[in-house]
């Protein structure tokens, strides 16, 4: 015996036959062939285009044949452009995207290449998450995912990355880990041809072409292109600093800050010029030594136009034409324009 094929079970009518139906006929034709479907595709039969593209044309004959005869409206869910030849179709489908429950009396049908998927389906649209942790309540629609996410409560890492050794809870994450390695950038911005090694990355970059800052203070209104800097940034308003020395106590409201500050402790210098071999603690530091070398100054004053290698020099010389003194001497009562 041959394989089933789709022409072995399919019933086609002609716009005549199908005008010659009365309603119960109809509806038991679409019945037939929807459990058609869903049995052809439990056993593994695999679609092809040309089959899928003759039963829209058909569905859409017999849509036009309908609406000369009954001036009914086209039966077509625009969202995703799949076209449907009954009405019942055509509702089936758009529960997908409205979220819209069916009534009890109307059964569901919808059709998956893989019956992992129509399983997982069944879940989504009963809201039955059958997967439970054990240990916070937190509902999965399958196993696969269940387990994943009990590796956050045992804090078991099994992938491990053969370069550096370093573990990971999820596959996924060591994947993207070992384009660290390789230096694999596959996400490339299609307006500066930038790449990057995580597709978020490369969302977050497209905002600095687009402008876009989705990420807003609702206390002052500033806007964001990345919700870390929100987070920073509201650091600002409530004085969080959550990162502290433990040799001094001190603490600071970026991470970054305090990697700075500890070098101040262990007298680490790990950018040293070129030139010189002179080391600095930090790279801004080095970059405004390196000047001494180029003679480059950056800092103009926007009054006399005389320019300078440091900002901090800039603002000084400002005081010039400002005629600031911000330096008082609290025994004599008289500001100094140099260092008090």
């Amino acid at each position: 015996m041959g394989i089933v094929t789709y022409d072995d079970v399919h019933v086609n009518f002609s716009q005549e036959e199908w005008a010659l139906l009365d309603p119960s006929q109809k509806c038991l034709y679409e019945d037939v062939m929807l459990e058609t479907y869903r049995n052809l595709t439990a056993i593994g039969y695999i679609w092809e285009d040309d089959y899928i593209e003759e039963h829209l044309q058909n569905s859409r004959r017999y849509e036009r044949y309908e609406r000369n005869h009954t001036e009914e409206q086209p039966s077509q869910f625009i969202q995703c452009g799949k076209a449907f030849a009954f009405q019942s179709h055509n509702q089936r489908h758009e529960r997908i995207y409205t979220g819209e429950k069916p009534s009890e009396d109307i059964p569901h049908f919808e059709a998956f290449a893989y019956l992992s998927n129509l399983q997982i389906h069944k879940a989504t649209v009963a809201r039955e998450n059958t997967y439970e942790c054990n240990q916070c309540g937190r509902n999965f629609v399958s196993h696969s995912s269940l387990e994943s996410h009990k590796r956050v409560h045992t804090g078991k890492k099994p992938f491990e990355c053969n370069h550096c050794g370093k573990v990971f809870a999820k596959n996924s994450y060591l994947l993207r880990h070992k384009r660290i390695h390789t230096g694999e950038k596959p996400f490339e911005c299609n307006q500066c041809d930038k790449a990057f090694r995580q597709k978020s990355d490369l969302q977050i970059h497209r905002r600095t072409h687009t402008g876009e800052k989705p990420f807003q203070c609702n206390q002052c209104c500033k806007s964001f292109a990345t919700n870390s800097g929100l987070q920073l940034h509201r650091r600002t308003h409530t004085g969080e600093k959550p990162f502290q020395c433990i040799q001094c106590g001190k603490a600071f409201a970026r991470k970054g800050r305090l990697q700075l500050h500890r070098r101040s402790h262990t007298g680490e210098k790990p950018f040293e010029c070129k030139q010189c071999g002179k080391a600095f603690a930090t790279n801004s530091c080095l970059q405004k030594h390196r000047r001494t070398h180029t003679g480059e100054k950056p800092f103009e004053c926007n009054q006399c136009g005389k320019a300078f290698a440091q900002n901090c020099q800039l603002l000084k010389h400002k005081r010039i034409h400002t005629g600031e003194k911000p330096f008082e001497c609290n025994q004599y009562d008289k500001a100094q324009n140099s260092h008090l």
